[in-house]
């Protein structure tokens, strides 16, 4: 074997510019696939750990009958904070948010919207929740900014509510925006106005109610409790990883297209190192080489193609895919256009098991492309070979 890795390296040296252009290409094909495969990545991690960060915390509880994509159950969908919740609630572990459909009017125009009651002093998200806690004559609120920008709202600007509260009875207030937050989590942003919880509570007489419990441990055994949902981490990020699985199979579809033309090089360059190599083979099998060993050499040879690629694709891939990991890559549209958690700039995430599987995919596949055309030495007669004909 070592004998036969000296002796393919040598030929590959020797044919040249040959070699080098089909190394460069599959190089391209390890750089291309470790980038692709890195945004997804990066993206997957991006917008779960912002919507943990800004919505989901590590699982919620839903009030059962609590459906986001219908904003007409949203008056029905409370109920009292049970009980044995108190302890964790205390704690700061678990976070009640009280919803309740609305209307603002920004300069003369009406707008609905989600008004979501939730603690000033509560650390488990990273809204800035800290900025309900203002002496104002009207009612502090905070926006996303996909809020601020549809609604032309800035801080320091008041503006009219409406709502309805538990008896179908109709009040309006004014509200003071004291805080404008950036999510990357559209769902947390869009549509929506954060106010002090108690006094939405008192607002909409629904005292010690609640719409969605969010807890901050995703590991932690959960009961189940009557009336309420149970929603874990993994229920609430299955869109994303849906989207992410989506997008993954579409871009295959380019580092396919580019390893299937690296492939096609190395092939066409088996087949015509067999052909004019035929006394070189035969004399091979004339030295006591079998059958199986020279197939065997020419099929490291064309495999160490992989090898020396994956050498360049290091050269001068590492430092590209470290600076782009650093520097991210920004999106040419607007990502709150999509609906879901993505940031602007996407940062990749390279890891350990994605370069590996990277690298024996290209290895083994390079492999196989190299052994096909070999499999013809194998019904070689070793008199023609010297002679440089094939049978």
């Amino acid at each position: 074997m070592k004998l036969a890795i000296k002796l393919a390296f040598r030929n590959l040296i020797g044919a040249g510019l040959r070699t080098w252009l089909n190394v460069i290409v599959l190089s391209f094909s390890f750089v291309i696939i470790i980038w692709i495969k890195g945004v997804m990545a990066g993206w997957d991690y991006q917008a779960k750990t912002d919507m943990t960060n800004y919505e989901i915390g590590g699982g919620q509880y839903w009030q059962e009958t609590y459906d986001p994509y219908d904003p007409l159950t949203l008056d029905i969908s409370n109920a009292k904070i049970p009980s044995e919740l108190e302890t964790e609630i205390e704690a700061g572990n678990m976070e009640p948010v009280l919803i309740v459909p609305g209307n603002i009017f920004p300069q003369g125009r009406m707008q609905a919207v989600s008004i979501k009651g939730i603690r000033p002093e509560q650390t488990l998200l990273k809204l800035p929740t800290e900025k309900l806690d203002t002496v104002t004559d009207a009612i502090p609120a905070i926006i996303g900014m996909l809020m601020a920008n549809n609604s032309r709202l800035k801080i320091g600007d008041r503006v009219t509510i409406r709502w309805r509260d538990a008896n179908g009875t109709f009040d309006a207030a004014e509200l003071l925006i004291t805080a404008i937050f950036s999510s990357n989590v559209p769902s947390a942003e869009a549509g929506q106005v954060y106010i002090p919880l108690e006094r939405l509570q008192q607002m909409t007489l629904l005292e010690g109610h609640a719409t969605v419990l969010t807890f901050s441990d995703p590991e932690a055994t959960r009961p189940e409790i009557a009336g309420w949902k149970l929603r874990t981490k993994a229920d609430l990020t299955y869109q994303v990883d849906e989207m992410i699985k989506t997008k993954s199979v579409g871009q295959s579809v380019l580092y396919g297209i580019l390893l299937l033309l690296a492939m096609l090089a190395i092939f066409d360059t088996q087949v015509l190192s067999i052909f004019r190599r035929q006394k070189e083979i035969g004399t091979y099998i004339a030295l006591g080489y079998t059958r199986g060993e020279v197939v065997g050499l020419f099929t490291v040879e064309g495999t160490m193609h992989a090898v020396l690629a994956a050498i360049a694709a290091t050269i001068y891939g590492l430092p590209l895919l470290l600076w782009q990991a650093k520097v991210g890559w920004t999106m040419p549209i607007d990502t709150s256009d999509f609906g879901m958690a993505m940031a602007q700039t996407l940062y990749p995430k390279y890891t350990v098991g994605l370069v590996v599987s990277t690298v024996l995919l290209v290895t083994i596949t390079t492999a196989i492309v190299s052994y096909l055309p070999s499999r013809k030495i194998a019904k070689m007669n070793p008199t023609e070979a010297l002679r440089g004909k094939l049978q």
